[in-house]
C-alpha cells in the first residue's frame, strides 16, 4: 500500500468513496442528508487537489486503486480577537472503502496525515463525527482524539 496526495487519476476511487460516505450520513440523519447526492463536481474535487491549502491524501493498492482517502484543511486564525494564532489541520473527510475496513488501512492513513501535520509545525488535528456514525467515533478515540467541543441540536 502506498499513501500519497491525490492527482486527477485518482477522481473515480474519490468519487466511489465519497458515495459510500453519502450513504452513511444518509442512512444516520435522512432528515438532514440527500440520498443520491454529490459532495463535489469533478471540477472542485480538482481544484481541491491542486490547493496545497487542502491536500488529500490517498491511500492506493498495487494497482493504484483507491482503498481510503483523508480531505484535510490548513486552519490558521490570524490576528483573532479571542484565539491564538496556531496552525491546525482539520481532517474534513476520511473514508477507507468498506470492502477494505479492517484491514488497519485507516490507521495507515491517520498515521500518516498525523505525521504531515507535525512537519508541517501544526499545533493540532481536529475533525468533526456525526454522532450517528458510531464506527466512525470508536475508530477516532481508538486513535487517541478527544471531544474538542460538541455540537448540539433540537428539531423543531
Amino acid at each position: 500500500m502506498q499513501i500519497k496526495r491525490a492527482n486527477k487519476n485518482n477522481l473515480p476511487g474519490i468519487n466511489k468513496l465519497l458515495k459510500q460516505v453519502l450513504d452513511v450520513h444518509y442512512k444516520g440523519r435522512p432528515d438532514i442528508f440527500r440520498p443520491n447526492a454529490k459532495k463535489y463536481t469533478d471540477g472542485e474535487l480538482l481544484s481541491i487537489i491542486g490547493d496545497d491549502a487542502r491536500p488529500i491524501f490517498v491511500a492506493l493498492n498495487e494497482e493504484g486503486d483507491v482503498l481510503g482517502y483523508a480531505f484535510c484543511i490548513l486552519i490558521r486564525h490570524e490576528n483573532n480577537n479571542i484565539l491564538t494564532d496556531i496552525k491546525t489541520l482539520y481532517i474534513d473527510d476520511l473514508c477507507i472503502d468498506e470492502s477494505r475496513r479492517g484491514e488497519h488501512i485507516g490507521t495507515a492513513l491517520y498515521e500518516y496525515v498525523t505525521d504531515f501535520a507535525k512537519k508541517i509545525g501544526c499545533y493540532n488535528l481536529t475533525l468533526n463525527v456525526w454522532s450517528c456514525n458510531a464506527d466512525a467515533m470508536r475508530f477516532y478515540e481508538k486513535m487517541g482524539l478527544a471531544p474538542q467541543k460538541v455540537g448540539m441540536e433540537k428539531i423543531l
